[in-house]
């Protein structure tokens, strides 16, 4: 099953190359990336700081997106380093542990990590444009609630897909996507036993490739009826939360969420809902996974 499973990735990446080549041809935000043509949100100026502040992170990761999509909003250049998912190297050197996302802002000799704190930090200092662009968040306790409720559901369709992809940068290696795989448990089984020892590096990798194999129709099924569930608790397409009366801290957490869904092939998104996902995934500068979907 370990070789078939090798196989499968190799398959997979040929299959998607020209796609992604045709991709990285067109503008974040055009239509490769959308099923729904929208406008974008009114643009800020564009803020470039000597040195760059540069941004470490997973792709994957919906906390270092967090980041990111703040930063992209509030049209602060960047630069973008893709950790290893195996390289545990980096971020302890930096912060003293495994973590990410970690910014770093060189003139201030400035490292830290902790998304929310990132942003905070970010949106208050006027040298990365106005203060206080990012709305405060209005305690959506219905969407948390949502969340909660998808979870299971969302281990089991998106982890087995990162690392089948092969493609993106934090599991460009094998050790990589087994470093993802031997800590990030799959339903049911709870994160203290994934990690307990008590089952092999084998079996974990059998459980994933099973999860792949395995037809995903009702579990799509359930996840469509649910995101028409989100839907009627989305403001509009610029942002999630009516009393926020803009883009708020709702949104950097929502939509950093919602992005990794676009790694799952046959999803339907509500009109609303998907046209949310491609404005600020533009204005964000932050792509969705659509054309790399398995």
């Amino acid at each position: 099953f370990f070789f078939d499973f090798l196989h499968f990735v190799s398959h997979l990446q040929k299959k998607v190359k020209m796609r992604l080549l045709f991709l990285l041809l067109l503008p974040l935000g055009a239509s490769s990336f959308s099923s729904t043509s929208t406008p974008p949100l009114p643009a800020v100026p564009k803020v470039t700081l000597s040195p760059l502040p540069t941004v470490h992170v997973y792709d994957h990761c919906p906390f270092c997106v967090r980041v990111r999509l703040a930063l992209g909003v509030k049209n602060v250049k960047h630069k973008v380093n893709f950790m290893a998912n195996d390289d545990a190297d980096t971020p302890t050197a930096m912060v003293g542990k495994k973590i990410a996302p970690i910014f770093g802002l060189e003139q201030d000799g400035l490292v830290m990590g902790e998304s929310m704190d990132i942003i905070k930090l970010v949106d208050g200092d006027s040298r990365f444009g106005p203060p206080g662009q990012i709305l405060p968040g209005t305690d959506r306790t219905d969407i948390k609630a949502w969340q909660k409720s998808v979870q299971v559901l969302l281990r089991t369709l998106q982890r087995p897909r990162y690392v089948a992809t092969g493609l993106l940068p934090e599991f460009q290696t094998l050790d990589g996507r087994h470093a993802f795989i031997a800590g990030h448990q799959l339903p049911p089984h709870e994160k203290s036993e994934w990690k307990s020892g008590s089952i092999s590096m084998q079996d974990k990798l059998a459980m994933y490739a099973d999860a792949m194999a395995k037809d995903p129709s009702d579990a799509i099924s359930l996840l469509n009826d649910k995101l028409v569930e989100l839907d009627a608790m989305v403001h509009s397409a610029d942002y999630c939360s009516g009393p926020a009366g803009g883009f708020s801290y709702d949104d950097v957490d929502l939509w950093s969420r919602l992005r990794s869904i676009t790694i799952i092939k046959g999803v339907v998104w509500p009109e609303k809902l998907r046209a949310y996902m491609d404005k600020l995934s533009a204005v964000g500068d932050v792509p969705l996974y659509d054309e790399m979907a398995l």
